[in-house]
């Protein structure tokens, strides 16, 4: 699919802001399932200062600063990204059972370092809870191989879950999210990468987009999609007799919609968790307070329209993402 994204942040201030610096994820991933097509960013008011780098995961992180005092501040990011169905690499041990992956990631003096290790560890949104093994253990069956694993999770999830968008918020505790059974999709994914981590094997955090279709007869809505977030599980490479084993894969699984992502999603930024991959985080002198819009329109390229007045766009009062 070729799909054109539009992801709108509109902040206003009171009192103004003096200065300000922020950090933002909003250019798509190259992967092997999704190719960069076009991506602009553009910010008003105009920054002093403005940058673009990878961080430590490979996502393009764009850095701008503020000099001038200001009341508002409007950040459009615009992409086409052409996605196709992820396919696993054949190298990939899929078979592999899950005590086998975790074995392999049990710290041993000298072992070879596989970097999907530093997703087996907690992170801030995402600790290590007894609450989150109880829950998995009914996927974790003994000798179960680990994509089945992940797919029989996906799918408890999305039975056993409400999506609730009044009943977290960006700071709820995955565990408590976990005892409600409630939240939106950010909070669905910390709960299984939680529940991965928990018992011992690699998994991180993927955010994005999903094209949504719009009731039958009905016009697609400027505005009216959203983030998304799911969940990426490591699967090692095959083992040769008593050598290392070869390279692995990430396999994608989205427990809000209990499947696997296919061409109509769009990755973002992988992470540890949310707050590695937040879309915008910032640092302001000024603005005491402030109200945050969000605007996110997924569209096939040739089905694109402008965008609508503001009075379209999604409202938020904090950057949450829900599917």
């Amino acid at each position: 699919m070729l799909l054109h994204v539009t992801h709108e942040t509109r902040y206003e201030y009171s009192p103004p802001v003096e200065t300000a610096q922020h950090l933002a994820h909003l250019k798509p991933l190259a992967t092997g399932s999704q190719r960069l097509v076009s991506h602009t960013l553009a910010i008003d008011p105009p920054p002093a200062q403005r940058s673009e780098l990878p961080d430590l995961y490979g996502n393009t992180r764009a850095f701008f600063a503020l000099e001038a005092t200001h009341d508002r501040l409007v950040v459009t990011a615009e992409s086409v990204v052409e996605t196709s169905v992820p396919v696993l690499s054949p190298d990939v041990a899929r078979d592999l059972p899950w005590e086998s992956v975790r074995e392999r990631f049990r710290f041993r003096k000298d072992a070879t370092f596989d970097a999907a290790s530093e997703f087996v560890f907690p992170s801030p949104y995402v600790p290590r809870h007894d609450d989150f093994a109880a829950y998995a253990r009914a996927s974790f069956v003994p000798g179960r191989p680990t994509f089945d694993v992940a797919m029989d999770l996906t799918e408890r999830m999305y039975r056993d879950f409400d999506y609730d968008a009044d009943s977290t918020e960006i700071n709820t505790p995955a565990v408590e999210a976990l005892a409600q059974r409630k939240g939106v999709c950010q909070d669905f994914a910390h709960i299984m990468i939680a529940c991965f981590r928990t018992l011992g094997l690699p998994a991180r955090y993927v955010s994005g987009y999903l094209l949504t279709q719009p009731p039958p007869g009905q016009p697609r809505l400027v505005g009216a999609d959203a983030s998304h977030a799911w969940v990426s599980v490591y699967l090692p490479g095959e083992s040769d007799g008593d050598g290392p084993p070869g390279a692995g894969g990430w396999a994608d699984f989205d427990p809000t919609n209990g499947r696997q992502p296919g061409e109509d999603y769009v990755t973002l930024a992988i992470g540890r968790d949310y707050s590695d991959v937040s879309p915008m985080r910032g640092v302001l002198h000024g603005g005491a307070r402030h109200t945050l819009d969000v605007g996110v329109t997924v569209q096939p390229v040739g089905e694109v329209v402008e965008l609508a007045p503001q009075s379209q766009t999604q409202s938020a009062s904090q950057d949450k993402e829900s599917p």
